[in-house]
């Protein structure tokens, strides 16, 4: 197989299970080269995965004519100069969530991977997984009819209580809906398609946060960002979606998502899994929910996912499923609940993207 080789920029937490991924469960990728700004970790993940080329700087690995794709793991502030400087240097890109902190720079990777002819793509690539690409099976297949609602929770208390740097997530390009909304927003468009048009409502609960473990135990955090975003969604099919992300709530009996259909209702697993449970239940008013054992492969931590895909689309001369078009959608819905809060208006969508095509039942990358 000619393999497509691949250089990794950032080599921080998220790292390491797409550096496993990459070099052990996708036969198309080869890793070639990392680098980060802290040498020593690049040169501690090159080590450990056996990768050959160890780099001090973004720059120096944009430079290696051997790499075809740039996986792009730095924090999201970075993320949008990274894939600009990528695609200007002839690379295509693939970037960790979000794609970019603001729309406009967003757009911006769009437009340039456009002009320069190459693909863009990113994170979250968990709507790939066994879990998420069962429900869409279900769905396309008519399981529940046609859907005409959504619900989506995440809930939890925030970062500070585990994470070695939670201070980002409650700085410009932090907080709930871009952190996490990612996740359940792709998993969203996925299954009921593009958006049109969101309003939101959120606030700021806890004006300052307290680190509760590691080396920066104690350390006082400010707010800057709102930590309850609560959102309609308008899809462009007439559906109507509900979203909550919150990092001020201690606890709560939701579900992660849930579809409404005209024939039945459908529980979505996890989004930030690949896995299940997959539970569905029809119009009859007795029985259970039912289990349905998942149609598709994927269902461990499989990270990189998105980025063996990219692979092969350009091998196949396709689109990439997690393209940047809808890394884009996704950006816009998620800054349109926060333009919506804060101007009072009903946001309606500067883009637009279709569906991603469905993986295959059995389909190896």
């Amino acid at each position: 197989m000619d393999r497509v080789k691949v250089g990794i920029i950032g080599c921080g937490n998220i790292s390491d299970i797409y550096l496993k991924n990459m070099t052990g469960l996708f036969p198309i990728l080869a890793v070639r080269a990392v680098a980060d700004r802290m040498p020593e970790r690049a040169t501690a993940a090159a080590a450990k995965y056996g990768i050959p080329k160890v780099y001090e700087s973004a720059e120096a690995l944009l430079n290696d004519p051997e790499i075809d794709i740039v996986v792009n793991l730095t924090t999201p502030p970075a993320h949008a100069p990274i894939c600009m400087a990528a695609l200007k240097a002839g690379k295509h890109v693939y970037v960790e969530k979000p794609l970019s902190i603001a729309r406009e720079d967003g757009q911006a990777i769009v437009l340039l991977a456009r002009r320069k002819g190459l693909m863009a793509g990113g994170a979250p690539d968990t709507f790939l997984g066994g879990g998420i690409q069962t429900c869409r099976r279900l769905i396309d297949e008519g399981r529940i009819g046609e859907p005409v609602a959504a619900v989506a929770f995440m809930t939890n208390h925030g970062h500070e209580s585990w994470h070695p740097d939670p201070e980002f997530y409650y700085k410009s390009g932090g907080g709930p809906m871009l952190d996490m909304g990612p996740y359940y927003l792709t998993a969203l468009v996925n299954l009921m398609g593009p958006v049109e048009a969101v309003s939101g409502a959120s606030r700021i609960t806890f004006p300052t946060r307290t680190i509760a473990s590691g080396k920066k135990a104690g350390q006082i955090i400010d707010v800057e960002v709102p930590t309850h975003v609560a959102g309609l969604i308008h899809f462009a099919s007439g559906a109507i979606g509900t979203i909550i992300t919150s990092f001020d709530i201690w606890g709560a009996h939701l579900p992660r998502i849930e579809i409404y259909g005209s024939l039945g209702s459908l529980s979505v697993p996890d989004p930030n899994t690949f896995s299940g449970p997959v539970l569905l239940k029809g119009a009859s008013k007795d029985g259970d929910w039912e289990e349905i054992p998942l149609t598709h492969g994927y269902a461990d931590n499989s990270r990189g996912l998105g980025v063996a895909d990219m692979a092969h689309a350009l091998r196949e001369g396709r689109p990439p499923r997690a393209g940047a078009e809808l890394a884009l959608h996704v950006l816009d819905i998620m800054q349109g609940f926060h333009d919506s809060s804060r101007e009072g208006i009903v946001y309606r969508l500067e883009t637009r993207c279709g569906k991603p095509a469905p993986m295959e039942a059995g389909e190896r990358l």
